[in-house]
């Protein structure tokens, strides 16, 4: 009898995992450039980028201004999509982690967040999954780091 309900209580929980299919599993925020994507790592330690943020603009080696209009914007990330939308990046063998590290690293970026008009990029995120630090990970490490506009996508 244990055995029967123990069968009873398992088959609706895996029913309910094969048609949630991996939406179980949180998607992480992820850019597509052309053949290959980056997406944030789960720890920042598995990253093959990594990069930090800072509230001080005489330690960052890039400034990154949130603007609130796309026509103002370098980069621009609109997702309003609803629920079941298709997603750009899928995971392939080209795929980069991108991590934030809490503590600068040698090898990273330094993020600002300008609040001004005197930075490398000029970004507008308006997104149901990304976060604006998420978003600007992102679009600075797919630059490689580098401040200036000459280095953007």
């Amino acid at each position: 009898m244990l055995r029967f309900k123990i069968l009873t209580t398992t088959i609706p929980l895996i029913l309910a995992g094969v048609f949630a299919g991996s939406e179980l599993l949180p998607r992480r925020p992820c850019i597509a450039l052309g053949e290959t994507s980056l997406q944030i790592a789960p720890p920042p330690r598995q990253a093959q980028f990594n990069v930090c943020f800072t509230n001080d603009p005489a330690r960052a080696t890039v400034r990154v201004q949130l603007v609130d209009n796309a026509e103002a914007a370098d980069f621009v990330y609109v997702d309003d999509v609803d629920g079941t939308e298709a997603h750009a990046c899928e995971v392939t063998v080209a795929m980069q982690f991108v991590g934030i590290a809490a503590s600068p690293l040698a090898a990273g970026p330094v993020i600002y967040l300008s609040p001004d008009g005197n930075a490398d990029y000029r970004i507008f995120v308006q997104s149901k999954r990304f976060t604006p630090r998420e978003a600007v990970a992102l679009i600075v490490s797919a630059s490689g780091g580098r401040s200036g506009m000459a280095a953007a996508l």
